[in-house]
């Protein structure tokens, strides 16, 4: 199996994965978080397989950090209630994190190795996304553990965000 097939399976795990998270979430803003990592994953499915197919990559843009913002502002009032997250909740978001660093490893190692152009574009950007990934999921868990201590952006605070300032 070659990298870019082990990517394949890589990320179809980590959308079956998040996708199950989604389902059994106690926490609402976790639940939305994990369906549209799930939905950024499949993007990256798509994109790989069409190099895998040598298909020219003509894959839609995917921001992570937009796609949360949006799912957090939309979810104002619940977000306010504080609401607690389950230990399964919890442990969902510590596999992710772990899945994610993963990924970011392999496609690191994976790009130091590659010679060709489209496979170093397509690895620079899976790497950068699945560091934003880890970066939400990481920030998500401090929240629901330390309510209060979370920065999802470094320039401002969640609560601030929340509460249009």
């Amino acid at each position: 199996m070659d990298a870019l097939e082990i990517a394949l399976q890589m990320e179809s795990d980590a959308v079956k994965f998040y996708t199950e998270a989604s389902h059994k979430m106690m926490n609402p803003a976790g639940k939305k978080m994990f369906l549209a990592i799930a939905e950024d994953e499949k993007t990256h499915i798509e994109i790989i397989s069409q190099i895998i197919k040598g298909l020219r990559m003509t894959p839609r843009d995917v921001t992570p950090l937009k796609n949360v913002k949006t799912i957090f502002e939309s979810m104002k009032n619940e977000m306010m209630k504080k609401i607690a997250a389950s230990s399964d909740d919890m442990e969902s978001f510590k596999v992710a994190m772990k899945m994610e660093q993963e990924g970011v490893d392999f496609y690191k190692k994976t790009l130091s190795k590659t010679t060709k152009e489209k496979e170093k574009t397509l690895l620079a950007r899976l790497i950068k996304e699945e560091q934003q990934h880890y970066s939400m999921f990481s920030n998500t868990y401090n929240y629901l553990e330390k309510t209060g201590q979370w920065f999802l952006w470094e320039e401002s605070p969640i609560r601030a965000m929340i509460e249009g300032g």
